[in-house]
């Protein structure tokens, strides 16, 4: 089985006040607009971590109710935080081909233990814990720096600590590449200093870009090969997990065409996959979607009152069996004969009966406090006798952009820019608009995690500037990773579909790339992959002229 290039480990070491986290945190900077790199300090301060927690004692022991810490006590904590992020994030990142500028390294531990008073043969035993705790992994460049940029006030402690740091340094660089940086003055600029780093040590690194830990389905990748950097990459510097979001796409695509041809479970060797519930790489593909497409939008009256009419009710609960219910009881759902207390009676009877009436799709908001409202199926009923009554179906198909139909939307009260955007994207699924799916995006929650998983700069992008730019490189990137992306029957991936993958790579990354975090925090995927039983039969809004194509069978 052949292994993954892993990424450099690059660890910056010295006295406190030399400048080492300035210089570090300029290096990922710059390192990383060609290479996937992440930042890490010793202890760590990340929040959550056992890192913040000694780093907060050790320099706030009062807060703690703590008087006094042994100093070997001390720096055994500070060994615990270390092991704790080499095994927890460290580890899985080099694995995944990101390099890391780690801020100290046991070095750190071992003079300052020695200054403090330490046990020093119980400091070497915790020590040599912490060694082995790397599994083998070396530092590929220690950067030594041995002189200040900060006044030193107590000149004596400094050049203590000096005289323990390049004994040490001479000592290591047996077993691993030590580059000391010297004569750092203080009026040296942070340039200057991160110039001379990347011509001792930097300058060979080359991009590695690494695949996944196992193979996703049907997508064998030479892992030897060197595969070019993205043609984004100057702009966004992307992680590794951009490229897992085009692996994922085409993986969940080749799961949608395994499905289609009637093959059986399981359709993907990939572990994830088969255990999570993920959505389609195509959004109009969804269930609920293709639901929506043929017994909401098209089966019925396609005057553009009722079939505005029947998208809103369908999609504010967003629910097959909802609507089914409503059909049960009314037949025909058609605007003219709607009567809000008629619905609110066969809605709030399944409520009391213990029926859920809403997707967990979606979050859909309440009224709040304050509101006439003690049910939220009565605010969406009125919501929608509301627009029905601004004439909305009306202002909507005179409107001149699918921006135009979000901005519409977005007015009433309880749709907010993510609800507002996918309701835009079901109506231009129906005659009353026909707009490109290429020029309007807003990103969601989701999305927004995967996009701040997948690239470590914006490049002064927003979001929805960013979802489009990749639908425009899609065709490189996958040519880029040698993946056989299998388009809708030639229909590339839209701004829609796009938006929704950046969301499903998020979760998908929350167990492949655990320690990218989005904002959100999110660790874990809710939903696991139960299939539903019932084929779908795929139509598509007519106007894309797929139809023809899947009843003949092409390209199965």
């Amino acid at each position: 089985m052949k292994t993954f290039p892993r990424g450099k480990l690059f660890v910056f070491e010295g006295p406190d006040g030399v400048g080492k986290t300035t210089i570090a945190k300029s290096i990922v900077d710059t390192f990383s607009t060609s290479n996937p790199c992440q930042y890490f300090s010793f202890p760590g301060n990340v929040s959550g971590t056992i890192g913040d927690l000694v780093y907060r004692l050790h320099h706030d022991i009062d807060n703690f109710g703590i008087t006094e810490i042994d100093s070997t006590s001390l720096q055994t904590l500070h060994v615990a935080a270390h092991i704790d992020n080499i095994k927890r994030r460290i580890l899985p990142s080099l694995a995944n081909g990101i390099s890391i500028i780690l801020d100290r390294f046991w070095w750190s531990t071992l003079v300052y233990g020695e200054i403090t008073g330490c046990d020093i043969d119980v400091l070497k035993l915790i020590i040599e814990g912490e060694k082995l705790s790397w599994n083998g992994v070396k530092p590929d460049t220690v950067f030594y720096i041995n002189n200040g940029f900060t006044n030193v006030i107590n000149h004596g402690h400094h050049n203590l600590l000096l005289e323990r740091y390049n004994n040490l340094a001479k000592q290591e660089s047996i077993n691993c590449n030590v580059v000391t940086i010297t004569n750092v003055a203080i009026n040296t600029s942070i340039e200057e200093v991160v110039k001379n780093i990347h011509s001792k040590g930097f300058g060979k690194v080359t991009r590695h870009t690494t695949q996944a830990l196992f193979p996703l389905i049907k997508i064998e990748m030479d892992t030897d090969k060197q595969y070019p950097p993205s043609a984004l990459s100057k702009l966004l510097s992307p992680t590794i997990v951009f490229d897992t979001y085009w692996k994922f796409a085409t993986a969940r695509q080749d799961i949608f065409f395994s499905r289609l041809r009637g093959e059986q479970r399981p359709w993907t060797t990939d572990p994830i996959l088969q255990e999570h519930k993920f959505t389609n790489a195509y959004r109009a593909s969804d269930r609920v979607s293709q639901y929506l497409i043929k017994n909401v939008i098209y089966d019925g009256d396609q005057d553009i009152d009722e079939v505005f009419f029947r998208i809103m009710l369908f999609k504010l609960f967003n629910k097959i069996e909802t609507w089914d219910l409503l059909c049960k009881y009314f037949g025909e759902i058609s605007y003219k004969t709607f009567k809000k207390n008629y619905y609110d009676k066969v809605l709030t009877r399944a409520i009391e009966s213990g029926t859920r009436i809403y997707s967990a799709a979606y979050i859909m908001p309440t009224g709040g406090r304050g509101t006439k409202f003690d049910r939220k199926h009565r605010m969406h009923l009125d919501l929608i006798q509301k627009m029905m009554d601004d004439e909305l179906p009306k202002k909507i198909s005179q409107s001149s952009s699918m921006g135009k139909v979000f901005e519409l939307l977005h007015c009433y009260h309880g749709l907010g820019d993510f609800l507002a955007y996918q309701y835009a994207t079901d109506i231009n699924y129906s005659t009353i608009t026909n707009f490109p799916e290429t020029q309007f995006a807003i990103p969601g929650p989701g999305a927004i995690d995967g996009i701040r998983k997948c690239f470590l700069k914006t490049g002064g992008l927003t979001d929805s500037e960013i979802i489009k730019v990749v639908m425009e490189h899609q065709e490189d990137e996958f040519e880029r990773l040698h993946l056989n992306f299998r388009s809708l029957w030639g229909r590339n991936l839209m701004l829609i579909d796009c938006q929704n993958l950046f969301c499903e790579t998020d979760k998908y990354a929350r167990i492949k790339h655990p320690d990218f975090k989005g904002k959100t925090g999110r660790t874990k995927i809710k939903q696991k992959f139960n299939p539903n039983p019932v084929k779908i039969k795929f139509w598509y809004p007519p106007k894309w002229e797929l139809n023809d194509k899947i009843e003949s069978g092409e390209n199965l």
